[in-house]
């Protein structure tokens, strides 16, 4: 591992990374980012949420440069709650995509998350939130789906483990989208060649620092390219196996602080 003094980001996904199961930050794990600042180390999120799933979160966090939403279509100014970079998937290849996903698998339930500060997470029937403390509104038909541009679609199928559900898509829906595991029940179209790697190098081009000179943090195999693009990757105790595999280190779980226990040992 590089001297801390070498790292110019922190970079964390949020939920089950940097989010404790109840949706909160420890005090704990706000100290040790404060140990990073004092240092000269900034904070980037970089999530697979949309904004308006985080906003009143970086609110309560104080957090206020670019973050990383929607696994890497959006880049969010929490300071001045403006969008500096957005990407939406065509709706018409997210359509043709769910469609040869649905010829591979069976019938499948999807949902949105609509592009811009104030989209909507829209759900067809049978859909079930992987997630319920976040909002989602109902939809009578899958057309609804599509009555205004979106970032990503999450699919879940009723019978399939998320793992097979993710390469049976991958395996299908070719350059139509890029297909992703970001957890429990959730996996999603976005943008072709859109990820939280690339989503990590604009925030860090847009910060004016190498994006290879951060340490991220994740748990899931939407993680991956994080890592990658990242210097130093760090796995939750209860990460992915995939990702687990690919990691420099693993650490505690977001239970129990494990964002906070590298920090600590890094800058305390």
């Amino acid at each position: 591992m590089v001297s801390p003094s070498a790292y110019a980001l922190v970079a964390t996904d949020l939920d089950g990374t940097l989010l404790r199961s109840d949706d909160t930050v420890s005090l704990r794990t706000r100290a040790a980012l404060a140990l990073a600042a004092r240092a000269g180390t900034r904070h980037i999120v970089v999530t697979g949420r949309p904004v308006p799933a985080i906003r009143g979160l970086l609110d309560g966090l104080g957090y206020r440069g670019p973050a990383v939403c929607g696994q890497g279509a959006q880049l969010y100014d929490a300071g001045s709650g403006r969008l500096l970079h957005a990407l939406t998937l065509d709706r018409e290849a997210a359509e043709t995509a769910l469609g040869k996903i649905e010829a591979q698998v069976g019938p499948v339930f999807a949902a949105v998350d609509q592009e811009g500060t104030e989209g909507r997470t829209l759900i067809e029937p049978g859909f079930r939130m992987p997630h319920p403390r976040l909002p989602a509104q109902r939809i009578e038909k899958r057309a609804e789906l599509w009555s205004a541009p979106v970032l990503k679609v999450l699919v879940r199928h009723p019978r399939l483990t998320d793992d097979a559900l993710a390469a049976a898509a991958r395996a299908t829906v070719g350059e139509l989208a890029t297909v992703t595991l970001s957890g429990p029940g959730t996996v999603e179209l976005q943008p072709y060649g859109v990820d939280k790697g690339t989503g990590l190098a604009l925030a860090a081009a847009y910060l004016g620092v190498d994006p290879g000179a951060s340490i991220a943090f994740g748990d899931m195999p939407n993680d991956l390219p994080l890592f990658r693009t990242a210097g130093h990757g760090v796995a939750m105790a209860d990460a992915h196996p995939e990702l687990r595999a690919a990691a420099d280190e693993v650490t505690g779980s977001n239970d129990r602080d494990g964002v906070a226990q590298v920090l600590e040992r890094l800058y305390g």
